[in-house]
């Protein structure tokens, strides 16, 4: 294969790239959040420097059900949002992900850093409730459930594209092949070309099980502060170095 076919190509394998390039459309993205209060001290632990804390702990827990996905096709997912302060600016930074499915894990981790590993969640909606489960090596470590669309919420288009826009931001960490850090960055993005179909709140409740390779309890529940259920179309487009740890 010529060098020029190389530098072309998406993705590894070579035989067989694990995924295409992106931008990356997504068509009726489903979300259930459900945002807590936690130990500010926690939060601090849990945030890279120079991230800051915001003035309450809180803490979002997503459940996202991913029907039509470019391609990454269909999957679920489940993590932990913690917002935070970077130069004076509110964002969210991504602390843990858990999905199942293997082009959305090696995209993820490889283009934007996403903290993914593989795992069981599931979102679906059980009679009355919206239910979201994660497990991890046959073990329950999160539920969460919501009354099923008690309250549309009021301007929910302009306000959940609000929430939608908000920079993101993900601590990208790949070793060279001597073992050392090759890449080590905060990198950044945002959301674009977001189309909301609806949006819900409503009252919910989040369990945490302890799990040593799905920390999801390291953040404990101490008050629950809002459910939220929303439906979108969206594109992740390609991130931005926020901050390169490597340069100082």
């Amino acid at each position: 294969m010529r060098r020029e076919d190389i530098l072309h190509l998406p993705s590894m394998p070579l035989a067989g790239p694990s995924y295409p390039k992106g931008p990356y459309r997504f068509i009726n993205r489903e979300y259930m959040i459900i945002s807590y209060e936690t130990n500010p001290e926690i939060v601090r632990a849990q945030l890279p420097e120079p991230l800051e804390p915001v003035d309450t702990p809180l803490v979002h827990y997503e459940w996202i059900l991913m029907p039509d996905s470019s391609g990454f096709g269909s999957y679920t997912e489940s993590g932990l949002v913690i917002p935070c302060r970077y130069n004076g600016e509110e964002m969210n930074f991504v602390s843990q992900m858990y999905l199942d499915d293997d082009p959305p894990i090696a995209a993820g981790r490889e283009i934007w850093g996403f903290p993914k590993k593989y795992a069981h969640p599931k979102l679906e909606v059980v009679k009355d409730t919206l239910t979201g489960t994660l497990s991890y090596s046959n073990q329950l470590v999160a539920m969460g459930t919501m009354g099923y669309k008690h309250e549309s919420m009021a301007g929910n288009g302009e306000k959940t594209t609000a929430i939608l826009t908000k920079t993101a931001v993900n601590l990208k960490l790949i070793p060279g092949v001597d073992g050392k850090p090759g890449i080590c960055q905060l990198v950044a993005y945002n959301l674009t070309e977001i189309t909301v179909k609806g949006s819900w709140i409503g009252p919910g409740r989040l369990h945490l099980v302890p799990h040593v390779n799905a920390p999801v309890a390291d953040l404990p529940v101490r008050h629950v502060v809002a459910a939220h259920h929303f439906i979108a179309d969206l594109t992740l487009p390609y991130g931005r170095v926020l901050y390169d740890y490597l340069k100082g």
